[in-house]
């Protein structure tokens, strides 16, 4: 018996002409799903298969034996039956709802664009086709979905590390140092009236308000010029101005 414990699914890396002069064995998907099991291939060697458990072998992948020989894979039409939609009443959406409803009874179940495909059971094709869809029984191969942990899975592990030019790190801690303590002053209530009876109306500036510097900044606080002395007739004050009026 020659053995074999390798499998290349699709023939990945082979020459097609390799493929060509390579032996071939029919297996049926009650043995392909199976990770260890004998068989007969076209030049009639026994095989005996011993592959990692939880692998499926699937029609179109290559057996490689222990002498080096390959072994083409070929999928055994079997007994299935075919579901489609309705072609008057129905639509594509219907397969959708089957698949859920099969799946919700954990059938295996072969995905095609336009049609489902599982083993025979009466109980399942009554209720699909309770659900107006087409049933049919055929002899064809069978390749039903694996699971999404399945061994020999694809697992896309897209790992989109955002790594940004620059030097931009994700601390977007842009510190520009504008520290805007602008002390505008607005709002000085200056006397105008000039309503001065001898009294000498000062209209000073309020006292600037106290800044709260935020933690770790420095901040700079800018007080304005007190409000210079406004002077009516006769005030009689002599502070020392050269007053240009």
């Amino acid at each position: 018996m020659l053995q074999v414990s390798k499998l290349l699914a699709q023939g990945q890396g082979l020459a097609s002409v390799l493929l060509k002069r390579a032996a071939s064995v029919t297996l049926d998907w009650d043995t392909r799903q199976k990770s260890r099991f004998q068989a007969t291939d076209s030049q009639g060697r026994e095989l005996g298969v011993f592959l990692p458990r939880g692998t499926a072998v699937r029609g179109g992948d290559v057996l490689v034996a222990e002498d080096g020989s390959l072994v083409r894979v070929v999928a055994a039409a079997q007994p299935l039956l075919r579901i489609t939609p309705c072609t008057t009443h129905g639509s594509p959406f219907d397969l959708m709802r089957a698949a859920y409803h099969l799946g919700n009874r954990h059938v295996q179940i072969e995905l095609q664009p336009d049609h489902l495909k599982i083993e025979p059971d009466h109980v399942l094709a009554d209720m699909l086709r309770a659900m107006h869809l087409i049933v049919n029984a055929v002899d064809q191969a069978f390749e039903p979905e694996s699971g999404a942990y399945a061994a020999g899975g694809h697992g896309h592990a897209h790992g989109h590390g955002h790594v940004h030019g620059h030097g931009h790190g994700h601390g977007h801690q842009h510190d520009h140092g504008h520290e805007h303590a602008h002390d505008h002053g607005h709002g000085h209530a200056h006397d105008h009236s000039h309503a001065h009876g001898g009294s000498h109306a000062h209209a000073h500036a309020p006292a600037p308000a106290a800044v709260v510097p935020a933690p770790g900044r420095k901040t700079i606080a800018i007080q304005s010029a007190p409000a210079p002395h406004v002077h009516g007739p006769g005030c009689g004050h002599d502070h020392g101005h050269d007053h240009k009026h």
